[in-house]
């Protein structure tokens, strides 16, 4: 079902500075640290491209990945600016998204028409397998184009039937920064993956 109603508050509150090693902070499931914050960003399409998150919780990973624009990091390239929205079901614990990038659903059951125009989709510790398959049965088929999971690697097996037909790179978030229990799992729309195999051997020697 599909129904949203935007966030009317914005909010000031200050983020937390990140370190080197992962830290759980308060409404984020996932530890973050400075490098996981930056993999997660590199692996996010530039604006004007929309990226959704479903289940932002405080906003507080969407956030950091908005402020890293412009971040001098050492030996790698500036971070694009992004364009994130979160998403979380009423009332919203938002903390550290402003209203224009923040949406809430009704219920649970609701579904973000947003997604609809998004070219990524952000699940990061999702409650709920059935989410992702009804997003992916409503808007499946529209802009996006990568959907990204994060979450523990024990709770993958459940979610992995859901990407059976798409294109999925797993990694164990420690190789980028996070806990050694959790896992990043890219998936790739096939069309999409097939458009990019055939640019990567007309890119190659002759």
């Amino acid at each position: 079902m599909a129904a949203a109603t935007n966030t009317t508050t914005a909010t000031s509150d200050a983020l937390p500075a990140l370190s080197d090693t992962p830290v759980i902070y308060s409404g984020c499931c996932l530890a973050l640290s400075m490098r996981l914050v930056q993999h997660i960003h590199s692996l996010l399409p530039p604006r004007p491209a929309l990226v959704l998150s479903v289940g932002s919780g405080f906003g507080l990973l969407e956030a950091h990945l908005l402020a890293m624009t412009g971040l001098s990091v050492p030996t790698t390239p500036s971070p694009h600016p992004l364009h994130i929205v979160g998403v979380e079901v009423e009332p919203s614990p938002n903390q550290y998204l402003s209203a224009s990038c923040h949406r809430t659903v009704h219920g649970t059951r609701f579904l973000e028409p947003l997604a609809a125009e998004s070219t990524t989709w952000l699940f990061v510790y999702p409650r709920r397998v059935n989410l992702v398959r009804e997003y992916m049965d409503a808007y499946g088929q529209n802009s996006v184009q990568h959907i990204i999971w994060v979450g523990p690697q024990a709770d993958w097996g459940e979610y992995e039937a859901c990407f059976a037909h798409w294109d999925v790179h797993m990694q164990g978030a420690d190789e980028a920064g996070g806990r050694p229990w959790d896992l990043i799992a890219v998936a790739t729309r096939p069309d999409v993956a097939q458009d990019i195999s055939a640019s990567d051997v007309h890119a190659g020697p002759i």
